[in-house]
This record gives structure tokens, C-alpha cells and sequence, in this order.
């Protein structure tokens, strides 16, 4: 691994893993990333095994702080008791546990959208924001980190929040994979978006929201059609987020 290096993030994904070094100094990748198909059948060990060939392949020190951005709620020292994502099996495990197991390392493991909005609060478009950021991963679901002054408050799940008039689970809704399936132009998926912005508006009174995930790059099309108060900006670092904020996260914890 490259000297500019301080922190080595993954990202753990249901279609792919991707890992890279990061430069803690600039918020980016130190080399390129390395991206490795989810596994078909992605018990804890095939996808632990994934990890532990990335960290080979980059030659990681063991003393550089490792950060695992995993797609569920994670609470330390507790089993996992929920799973979207990923194979059934990494029920009742304790996810720390089994990475570090396999990696022969200590590392840490962070929700995948509190990961990006880290990312996003330290080097990206919430940089320098007090008060309350929430900021928001678009993809096949909706994930959401919150960050108060600073400060994560972890494992938060307002994709699933409900929306008025019997429209249900926000995500299912809402979500980027959703316009993909019903074929939505960009301006209808934008009224979607403002009952779920709006929403989350009157119940958390944010100073800024931050749009992410692959559709962030398309965030002309739809963000000036978003109709609430508070101001929305795209992510910056996009789809680097989850890796370079599982990076940054480590570090705070070593």
C-alpha cells in the first residue's frame, strides 16, 4: 500500500465489494479501487473471504485502521438481527467478529449510509454544516445517516418511514430503483421526493439535506424539482463515499 495512505476502506454491496486505500488528508482514493462481485450465495464467509483478498491485493499494513461500510444496522458487541441485502446467514452473527476473524486484523464496521454521510460531513458537500444534516443514499432502497453538529447518530432507517395517505414504506415509493421500474421521467420522481423530503422535513427540521448513491450524478433533473424549504445539494463524493467514510470512521476508532 502506498505511503499516502492512512486508512483502508470496503464497501460491501449487494451486487459488488469494493475496497481501496484512502488518502485521509484529501477525502479520496490513494489507488485505484479494487472491485470484486458479491458472491451468489453471500454467507459471512464468502463475503469475509472477499475482504480479506482486497486487503491482500493492496499489501495493508497491520497497523492501518480498516473501515467496513455493511449494508445494515450495526451496533457493537451485538448480532445482527437484520438483512436485507446479503444472504439470511449473517443473521444472529456479530459482524465485527466475523471480519475480523477472517482478516487476522481488528477492524471496524459501520452502517453503509452512515458511512457515506461521514464522508459527505468531513470532506464532501455537508463539510463545515452545524446543526442537523441528513443526508440520503438513492439507490434500490433509500439509506440515511443524520449528523448533528459533527456528530453520527448511527443506524437510522428513514427509508422505511411512512408516508401519508396510504403510500406506505418510503422506499418502495420513492427510491431511485422505484422510477427505475415504473419508468418515471425525472420531474414525476421529483413530486415522489418532495412528500418524502418534505416530510422528513416537518418531522426533524434539518439545515441541510444531502442527495447521494449513482443517481446523485443525474441531480440536475430532479433537485430543482424538489419542493421544500430546506436547501438539498447533491453528494460530492458519490459512489467513493461508503469506502473513504468506512475509511475515516476506522481511523476515529483506533
Amino acid at each position: 500500500m502506498i505511503e499516502t495512505a492512512q486508512a483502508f476502506g470496503v464497501d460491501i454491496g449487494g451486487s459488488g465489494i469494493k475496497a481501496a486505500p484512502v488518502n485521509l488528508e484529501k477525502g479520496e482514493f490513494a489507488e485505484p479501487r479494487l472491485k470484486i462481485l458479491t458472491p451468489e450465495v453471500s454467507t459471512p464467509q464468502a463475503v469475509a473471504a472477499i475482504v480479506r483478498q482486497q486487503l491482500e491485493h493492496f499489501d495493508v499494513p497491520a497497523d492501518v485502521p480498516v473501515g467496513i461500510a455493511f449494508p445494515a444496522p450495526i451496533k457493537p458487541g451485538q448480532k445482527l438481527d437484520f438483512m436485507a441485502n446479503l444472504d439470511q446467514s449473517w443473521i444472529g452473527v456479530d459482524v465485527t467478529e466475523v471480519f475480523s476473524e477472517a482478516c487476522g486484523r481488528p477492524v471496524v464496521v459501520v452502517n453503509d449510509a452512515d458511512a457515506a454521510g461521514l464522508a459527505e460531513q468531513q470532506y464532501g458537500a455537508a463539510k463545515g454544516q452545524d446543526g442537523l444534516v441528513i443526508a440520503t443514499t438513492l439507490g434500490t432502497g433509500i439509506g440515511t445517516a443524520l449528523i448533528y453538529n459533527g456528530v453520527l447518530i448511527p443506524n437510522t432507517e428513514l427509508g422505511h418511514i411512512e408516508l401519508a395517505k396510504g403510500k406506505g414504506d418510503a422506499e418502495k415509493y420513492a427510491s431511485s430503483g422505484v422510477r427505475e421500474r415504473e419508468e418515471l421521467s425525472y420531474k414525476k420522481w421529483a413530486k415522489r421526493l418532495t412528500k418524502y423530503y418534505g416530510l422528513m422535513e416537518k418531522y426533524f427540521s434539518p439545515e441541510l439535506f444531502v442527495v447521494g448513491g449513482g443517481v446523485s450524478r443525474q441531480s440536475a433533473k430532479f433537485l430543482p424539482h424538489i419542493d421544500i424549504k430546506t436547501p438539498i445539494v447533491p453528494a460530492k463524493l458519490r459512489n467513493e463515499a461508503g469506502i473513504v467514510g468506512a475509511a475515516y470512521y476506522a481511523s476515529t476508532k483506533q
